[in-house]
């Protein structure tokens, strides 16, 4: 075919067409930060998403998202919500939890039975009445809660019972409740920013530390750590928070598009790391990491016998809540 001024214009807007959408096209660009790497379904799964946001506004709003730290610690784009810096953003539990202590519930070690009873919390009445609490208290809008997997402790020898954890300087973040585990089998857990534990992992500042398999691969923490123990002790989540300032600036019908899109997003995450456990444990394998099954029920008793003690920042009655989801 001939390429003539009007065949080759013809062939640009077709071009122009196939492009990705980019948020510098909307209205309005909001800030979407978070400290997991831009190699993660966290980050994959929201930038799609921005397509979709901006279609369900008619291009009023877009994100941009800033993965790795890149905006700031957990603890410092947790800060910025309130103060209107950053519109979205990933959080734990535990972090959201220093300003609403019941919503951290969901966080602490083995409070879950398993992925179903976990899956159904978050779509129980429970839920969104901690969820409307952390509201109250904050003027931050939760969205969602999706799933960021089972934690596991990565370390340079097998640990098989809780007495092999006596003495280990394990790293967590920064965040009260996830010293319960390790305090309830006799380690030391030791704060460290999310960007700096591949380093104090490689020059002996701490021991281990936990995390999911794919957080495991994606941070590259099994070059630096030889045996990954599947205590499975928290089934860990992270909640998707749109900022007060951010929220309240929106009409009715933003607010509910991006309801619906971060929903969408948090279950694209949810999926892709549900498959990526099934598929990591022979992956590492094959890298020469050791990976060790454990006998959890040890590890179990010893933390629930502190589930409603001093670390607790929930209730009796919120605890009987959740437990009794399923039964």
């Amino acid at each position: 075919m001939k390429n003539t001024p009007a065949t080759m214009i013809a062939m640009a807007a077709t071009a122009l067409t196939a492009l990705p959408v980019t948020a510098q096209e909307a209205e309005r660009v909001l800030r979407f930060a978070h400290v997991y790497e831009s190699s993660e379904p966290y980050q994959s799964c929201a930038v799609d998403a921005n397509a979709d946001i901006m279609e369900a506004t008619d291009n009023r709003l877009g994100w941009e998202v800033f993965p790795a730290s890149s905006l700031g610690s957990e603890v410092e784009i947790n800060e910025a919500l309130g103060l209107g810096t950053v519109d979205i953003i990933y959080t734990g539990q535990l972090f959201a939890g220093r300003a609403y202590g019941p919503i951290a519930i969901g966080g602490a070690p083995f409070m879950f039975r398993d992925f179903d009873h976990w899956d159904q919390y978050r779509q129980s009445p429970l839920f969104e009445e901690l969820a409307q609490g952390y509201e109250d208290t904050t003027g931050n809008h939760i969205t969602s809660l999706g799933y960021y997997g089972n934690r596991h402790v990565t370390s340079n020898k097998p640990i098989a019972t809780p007495e092999d954890m006596q003495g280990l300087k394990i790293r967590v973040p920064n965040a009260t409740l996830y010293m319960m585990f390790p305090e309830a089998v006799g380690a030391n857990p030791t704060p460290i920013a999310f960007a700096e534990v591949y380093l104090a992992l490689q020059q002996g500042t701490v021991d281990a530390q936990e995390n999911p398999l794919p957080t495991i691969q994606a941070k590259k923490f099994y070059e630096v750590q030889s045996d990954i123990n599947l205590t499975a002790h928290i089934t860990d989540a992270l909640l998707t928070i749109v900022g007060g300032p951010t929220w309240n600036s929106l009409d009715e019908a933003d607010q509910k598009a991006l309801d619906t899109v971060l929903d969408e997003v948090s279950a694209c995450f949810t999926e892709a790391i549900r498959t990526s456990e099934e598929e990591l444990k022979s992956w590492f394998e094959e890298q020469g990491v050791s990976v060790n099954e454990v006998d959890r029920q040890p590890f179990i008793d010893a933390v629930q016998a502190v589930h409603n003690g001093d670390m607790a920042s929930w209730d009796q009655e919120t605890y009987d809540r959740l437990q009794a989801i399923g039964q």
